[in-house]
Protein backbone atom coordinates (compact mmCIF):
# COMPACT_ATOMS: atom_id res chain seq x y z
CA UNK A 1 0.00 0.00 0.00
CA UNK A 2 2.72 2.68 0.73
CA UNK A 3 4.02 2.23 -2.99
CA UNK A 4 1.03 2.76 -4.15
CA UNK A 5 0.57 5.84 -2.19
CA UNK A 6 3.77 6.98 -3.36
CA UNK A 7 2.62 6.97 -6.52
CA UNK A 8 -0.64 8.42 -5.79
CA UNK A 9 -0.38 12.40 -7.13
CA UNK A 10 -1.06 14.28 -3.95
CA UNK A 11 -2.16 17.94 -3.56
CA UNK A 12 -0.48 19.46 -0.30
CA UNK A 13 -2.74 22.53 0.87
CA UNK A 14 -1.49 23.04 4.10
CA UNK A 15 2.43 23.33 4.57
CA UNK A 16 4.10 25.80 6.46
CA UNK A 17 7.54 26.48 4.86
CA UNK A 18 9.30 27.37 8.14
CA UNK A 19 8.25 24.35 9.54
CA UNK A 20 10.21 22.16 7.26
CA UNK A 21 13.34 23.24 8.64
CA UNK A 22 14.92 20.15 9.48
CA UNK A 23 18.10 19.65 11.94
CA UNK A 24 20.35 19.18 9.50
CA UNK A 25 19.57 22.30 7.32
CA UNK A 26 19.38 24.22 10.68
CA UNK A 27 22.96 23.72 11.51
CA UNK A 28 23.69 24.60 7.98
CA UNK A 29 22.50 27.90 8.03
CA UNK A 30 23.14 28.89 11.61
CA UNK A 31 26.98 28.17 10.40
CA UNK A 32 26.56 30.05 7.06
CA UNK A 33 25.21 33.22 8.53
CA UNK A 34 26.66 32.62 11.66
CA UNK A 35 23.67 32.22 14.21
CA UNK A 36 24.14 30.48 17.82
CA UNK A 37 21.91 27.71 18.09
CA UNK A 38 20.76 26.46 22.00
CA UNK A 39 21.70 23.01 20.41
CA UNK A 40 24.94 21.06 20.60
CA UNK A 41 23.99 18.68 18.27
CA UNK A 42 21.44 17.01 16.27
CA UNK A 43 20.41 14.74 18.38
CA UNK A 44 19.46 17.65 21.00
CA UNK A 45 17.20 19.35 18.01
CA UNK A 46 15.39 16.03 18.06
CA UNK A 47 14.80 15.51 21.85
CA UNK A 48 12.93 18.84 22.33
CA UNK A 49 10.72 17.60 19.37
CA UNK A 50 8.69 16.61 22.36
CA UNK A 51 5.59 19.27 22.28
CA UNK A 52 2.59 19.26 24.85
CA UNK A 53 0.44 21.95 23.40
CA UNK A 54 0.55 24.18 19.95
CA UNK A 55 2.43 26.92 22.47
CA UNK A 56 5.46 24.46 22.89
CA UNK A 57 5.78 24.15 19.09
CA UNK A 58 5.57 27.69 18.55
CA UNK A 59 8.16 28.11 20.98
CA UNK A 60 10.89 26.01 19.04
CA UNK A 61 9.34 27.08 15.25
CA UNK A 62 10.10 30.70 15.96
CA UNK A 63 13.35 30.05 17.66
CA UNK A 64 14.45 27.70 14.13
CA UNK A 65 13.72 30.27 11.88
CA UNK A 66 16.11 32.95 12.98
CA UNK A 67 18.60 30.86 10.73
CA UNK A 68 16.90 32.17 7.86
CA UNK A 69 18.14 35.64 6.41
CA UNK A 70 18.97 35.61 2.71
CA UNK A 71 16.85 35.11 -0.83
CA UNK A 72 19.60 31.75 -0.78
CA UNK A 73 18.44 30.80 2.93
CA UNK A 74 14.67 30.82 1.68
CA UNK A 75 15.25 29.28 -1.74
CA UNK A 76 17.73 26.52 -0.01
CA UNK A 77 14.68 26.06 2.81
CA UNK A 78 12.04 25.56 0.23
CA UNK A 79 14.16 23.35 -2.41
CA UNK A 80 14.77 20.89 -0.06
CA UNK A 81 11.33 20.54 1.23
CA UNK A 82 9.79 20.50 -2.45
CA UNK A 83 12.97 17.75 -3.35
CA UNK A 84 11.65 16.05 -0.11
CA UNK A 85 7.74 15.77 -1.59
CA UNK A 86 8.59 15.15 -4.96
CA UNK A 87 9.87 11.90 -3.80
CA UNK A 88 6.68 10.91 -1.87
CA UNK A 89 5.10 11.50 -5.29
CA UNK A 90 3.35 15.52 -4.34
CA UNK A 91 2.80 17.39 -7.32
CA UNK A 92 1.33 20.52 -6.32
CA UNK A 93 2.26 22.37 -3.22
CA UNK A 94 0.53 25.55 -1.56
CA UNK A 95 3.39 26.61 0.80
CA UNK A 96 2.37 29.06 3.59
CA UNK A 97 4.79 31.56 5.10
CA UNK A 98 4.58 34.17 7.74
CA UNK A 99 6.22 37.40 7.27
CA UNK A 100 5.96 38.78 10.32
CA UNK A 101 8.75 37.14 12.68
CA UNK A 102 10.65 37.51 9.38
CA UNK A 103 10.15 41.49 9.60
CA UNK A 104 10.48 41.33 13.06
CA UNK A 105 14.59 40.56 12.65
CA UNK A 106 15.11 42.71 9.65
CA UNK A 107 14.73 40.31 7.19
CA UNK A 108 13.24 42.35 3.66
CA UNK A 109 9.47 41.86 2.42
CA UNK A 110 11.83 41.49 -0.99
CA UNK A 111 14.15 38.50 0.53
CA UNK A 112 11.12 36.39 1.63
CA UNK A 113 9.72 36.77 -1.86
CA UNK A 114 12.80 37.01 -4.21
CA UNK A 115 13.81 33.25 -2.48
CA UNK A 116 10.57 31.14 -2.20
CA UNK A 117 9.70 32.90 -6.09
CA UNK A 118 12.99 31.22 -6.90
CA UNK A 119 12.55 28.02 -5.16
CA UNK A 120 8.55 27.75 -7.28
CA UNK A 121 10.20 28.55 -10.27
CA UNK A 122 13.29 25.65 -9.82
CA UNK A 123 10.72 23.23 -8.89
CA UNK A 124 8.58 23.91 -11.75
CA UNK A 125 11.32 22.93 -14.05
CA UNK A 126 12.88 20.10 -12.39
CA UNK A 127 9.94 18.32 -10.81
CA UNK A 128 6.96 19.74 -13.16
CA UNK A 129 5.73 20.63 -9.87
CA UNK A 130 3.08 22.98 -9.47
CA UNK A 131 2.86 25.59 -6.32
CA UNK A 132 0.81 28.39 -4.91
CA UNK A 133 1.45 30.97 -2.32
CA UNK A 134 -0.02 31.87 1.11
CA UNK A 135 0.87 34.74 3.00
CA UNK A 136 0.03 33.91 6.55
CA UNK A 137 -0.86 36.40 9.19
CA UNK A 138 0.20 35.54 13.40
CA UNK A 139 -2.64 36.06 14.98
CA UNK A 140 -1.25 36.09 18.34
CA UNK A 141 -0.31 39.45 17.46
CA UNK A 142 -2.44 42.65 16.62
CA UNK A 143 -4.61 43.22 13.73
CA UNK A 144 -3.14 46.34 12.82
CA UNK A 145 0.15 44.47 12.54
CA UNK A 146 -1.46 42.27 10.18
CA UNK A 147 -2.68 45.10 7.98
CA UNK A 148 0.59 46.82 7.69
CA UNK A 149 2.00 43.75 6.72
CA UNK A 150 -0.31 43.12 4.07
CA UNK A 151 -0.21 46.85 2.54
CA UNK A 152 3.50 45.86 2.57
CA UNK A 153 3.28 43.33 0.28
CA UNK A 154 1.35 45.26 -2.40
CA UNK A 155 4.12 45.10 -5.08
CA UNK A 156 3.58 41.16 -4.57
CA UNK A 157 0.18 40.87 -4.31
CA UNK A 158 0.14 39.40 -7.97
CA UNK A 159 2.68 36.58 -6.45
CA UNK A 160 0.28 35.89 -3.39
CA UNK A 161 -2.83 33.21 -4.37
CA UNK A 162 -4.31 33.62 -0.36
CA UNK A 163 -3.88 35.07 3.12
CA UNK A 164 -4.01 33.00 5.74
CA UNK A 165 -4.47 33.39 9.74
CA UNK A 166 -2.25 30.94 11.76
CA UNK A 167 -0.17 30.63 15.05
CA UNK A 168 -1.51 30.58 18.90
CA UNK A 169 -5.42 30.17 18.38
CA UNK A 170 -6.93 29.74 21.83
CA UNK A 171 -7.73 33.48 22.93
CA UNK A 172 -7.44 34.93 18.93
CA UNK A 173 -11.25 34.86 17.32
CA UNK A 174 -11.12 35.06 13.97
CA UNK A 175 -13.44 38.20 14.44
CA UNK A 176 -10.22 39.74 15.79
CA UNK A 177 -8.85 40.14 11.66
CA UNK A 178 -12.24 41.37 10.12
CA UNK A 179 -10.99 44.07 8.68
CA UNK A 180 -7.72 42.62 7.18
CA UNK A 181 -9.38 40.51 5.66
CA UNK A 182 -11.95 42.57 4.48
CA UNK A 183 -9.12 44.56 2.64
CA UNK A 184 -7.98 41.45 1.24
CA UNK A 185 -11.44 40.75 -0.31
CA UNK A 186 -11.39 44.00 -1.98
CA UNK A 187 -8.00 43.66 -3.27
CA UNK A 188 -8.98 39.90 -5.18
CA UNK A 189 -7.21 37.97 -2.89
CA UNK A 190 -8.55 34.40 -1.87
CA UNK A 191 -8.73 33.95 2.29
CA UNK A 192 -8.46 31.08 4.02
CA UNK A 193 -7.87 30.67 8.39
CA UNK A 194 -6.48 28.23 10.98
CA UNK A 195 -9.87 27.59 13.13
CA UNK A 196 -10.73 24.43 15.25
CA UNK A 197 -7.54 22.86 16.12
CA UNK A 198 -6.91 23.90 19.40
CA UNK A 199 -9.78 26.71 19.35
CA UNK A 200 -13.42 25.90 19.54
CA UNK A 201 -15.83 25.13 16.73
CA UNK A 202 -17.27 28.58 17.21
CA UNK A 203 -13.81 29.67 15.55
CA UNK A 204 -14.52 27.56 12.51
CA UNK A 205 -18.20 29.66 12.21
CA UNK A 206 -16.15 32.88 12.71
CA UNK A 207 -13.48 32.64 10.28
CA UNK A 208 -16.62 31.67 7.53
CA UNK A 209 -18.78 34.49 8.48
CA UNK A 210 -16.19 37.45 9.79
CA UNK A 211 -13.46 36.39 7.76
CA UNK A 212 -15.45 34.95 4.59
CA UNK A 213 -12.59 32.42 3.95
CA UNK A 214 -12.96 29.72 1.27
CA UNK A 215 -10.90 26.81 3.33
CA UNK A 216 -10.61 25.89 6.93
CA UNK A 217 -7.41 25.55 7.92
CA UNK A 218 -7.80 22.17 10.40
CA UNK A 219 -11.43 22.36 11.24
CA UNK A 220 -11.04 19.07 13.20
CA UNK A 221 -13.30 20.13 16.16
CA UNK A 222 -16.24 21.24 14.06
CA UNK A 223 -17.47 18.11 14.71
CA UNK A 224 -18.89 19.64 18.55
CA UNK A 225 -21.59 21.80 16.41
CA UNK A 226 -23.89 19.80 14.17
CA UNK A 227 -25.34 22.99 12.35
CA UNK A 228 -22.00 23.94 11.68
CA UNK A 229 -21.17 19.98 10.52
CA UNK A 230 -24.58 20.69 8.35
CA UNK A 231 -23.40 23.97 6.73
CA UNK A 232 -19.57 22.59 6.05
CA UNK A 233 -21.03 19.49 4.44
CA UNK A 234 -23.92 21.29 2.36
CA UNK A 235 -21.42 23.93 0.93
CA UNK A 236 -18.73 21.41 0.62
CA UNK A 237 -16.32 24.00 2.26
CA UNK A 238 -12.48 22.19 2.06
CA UNK A 239 -10.79 21.26 5.47
CA UNK A 240 -6.72 20.88 5.32
CA UNK A 241 -6.71 18.61 8.44
CA UNK A 242 -3.32 17.62 9.55
CA UNK A 243 -3.13 13.57 10.57
CA UNK A 244 0.24 13.51 12.32
CA UNK A 245 0.45 16.98 13.73
CA UNK A 246 -2.68 16.92 15.38
CA UNK A 247 -0.76 14.14 17.66
CA UNK A 248 2.34 15.26 17.85
CA UNK A 249 0.50 18.41 19.50
CA UNK A 250 -1.47 16.76 21.46
CA UNK A 251 -5.01 17.33 19.90
CA UNK A 252 -5.63 13.55 19.79
CA UNK A 253 -3.52 11.10 21.96
CA UNK A 254 -3.54 8.37 18.65
CA UNK A 255 -4.16 9.09 15.43
CA UNK A 256 -6.57 6.53 15.71
CA UNK A 257 -8.69 8.99 18.74
CA UNK A 258 -8.78 11.19 15.45
CA UNK A 259 -11.94 12.76 14.63
CA UNK A 260 -10.89 11.83 10.72
CA UNK A 261 -13.42 9.22 9.97
CA UNK A 262 -16.13 11.03 11.71
CA UNK A 263 -15.61 13.82 9.24
CA UNK A 264 -15.87 11.73 6.19
CA UNK A 265 -18.56 9.76 7.34
CA UNK A 266 -20.88 13.38 7.66
CA UNK A 267 -19.90 13.55 3.83
CA UNK A 268 -17.50 16.65 4.65
CA UNK A 269 -14.61 17.57 2.00
CA UNK A 270 -11.44 16.27 4.25
CA UNK A 271 -8.09 16.57 2.78
CA UNK A 272 -4.91 15.31 4.21
CA UNK A 273 -1.66 17.52 4.99
CA UNK A 274 1.90 17.60 6.53
CA UNK A 275 1.55 21.13 8.31
CA UNK A 276 4.75 21.16 9.53
CA UNK A 277 6.96 18.44 8.73
CA UNK A 278 10.26 18.59 10.23
CA UNK A 279 8.54 18.76 13.50
CA UNK A 280 5.65 16.47 12.98
CA UNK A 281 7.01 12.94 11.78
CA UNK A 282 6.99 13.59 8.43
CA UNK A 283 5.64 14.82 5.46
CA UNK A 284 2.89 13.59 3.19
CA UNK A 285 3.16 10.16 2.45
CA UNK A 286 4.31 9.73 5.98
CA UNK A 287 0.65 10.98 6.72
CA UNK A 288 -0.97 9.32 4.31
CA UNK A 289 0.76 5.96 5.06
CA UNK A 290 -0.14 7.03 8.61
CA UNK A 291 -3.98 6.80 8.24
CA UNK A 292 -4.31 3.94 6.13
CA UNK A 293 -2.76 1.85 9.30
CA UNK A 294 -4.78 3.75 11.78
CA UNK A 295 -8.10 3.52 9.98
CA UNK A 296 -7.66 0.96 7.36
CA UNK A 297 -8.68 3.12 4.69
CA UNK A 298 -8.85 1.49 0.64
CA UNK A 299 -6.94 2.98 -2.53
CA UNK A 300 -10.77 4.31 -2.94
CA UNK A 301 -11.08 6.32 0.20
CA UNK A 302 -7.32 7.59 -0.84
CA UNK A 303 -8.56 8.62 -4.34
CA UNK A 304 -11.49 10.53 -2.48
CA UNK A 305 -8.84 12.35 -0.41
CA UNK A 306 -6.64 13.43 -3.43
CA UNK A 307 -9.46 14.27 -5.54
CA UNK A 308 -10.83 16.71 -2.72
CA UNK A 309 -7.39 18.46 -2.18
CA UNK A 310 -7.06 18.85 -6.63
CA UNK A 311 -10.01 20.69 -6.51
CA UNK A 312 -9.76 22.84 -4.35
CA UNK A 313 -6.43 24.20 -4.19
CA UNK A 314 -5.37 27.14 -6.25
CA UNK A 315 -4.23 26.30 -9.57
CA UNK A 316 -5.41 27.16 -13.32
CA UNK A 317 -8.30 24.42 -14.56
CA UNK A 318 -5.88 23.43 -17.22
CA UNK A 319 -3.49 22.10 -14.39
CA UNK A 320 -6.23 21.21 -12.31
CA UNK A 321 -8.01 18.59 -15.09
CA UNK A 322 -4.08 17.35 -15.63
CA UNK A 323 -3.84 15.90 -12.24
CA UNK A 324 -7.67 14.97 -12.33
CA UNK A 325 -7.15 13.20 -15.14
CA UNK A 326 -3.48 11.49 -13.74
CA UNK A 327 -5.35 10.82 -10.47
CA UNK A 328 -7.92 8.61 -12.49
CA UNK A 329 -5.30 6.92 -13.96
CA UNK A 330 -3.61 6.11 -10.38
Amino acid sequence: MKDWLQTLPKAELHLHIEGTLEPELMFELAARNDVALPYGSIEEVRTAYNFTNLQSFLDLYYQGMNVLHTEQDFFDLAMAYFERAHEDGVVHIELSFDPQPHLARGVAMRTLFAGLGQAREEAARRFGMSTALIMSFLRDRSADEAMDVLEQAAPWYDQIDAIGLDSAELGNPPEKFTAVFERARTLGIARIAHAGEEGPATYISGALDALDVCRIDHGVRCLEDEALVARLANEQIPLTVCPLSNVYLKVFERLEDHTLPGLLDHGLCVTLNSDDPAYFGGGMLNNFVACHEAFGWDEDAFRVLARNAIEAAFMDETRRDTLLKALAEC
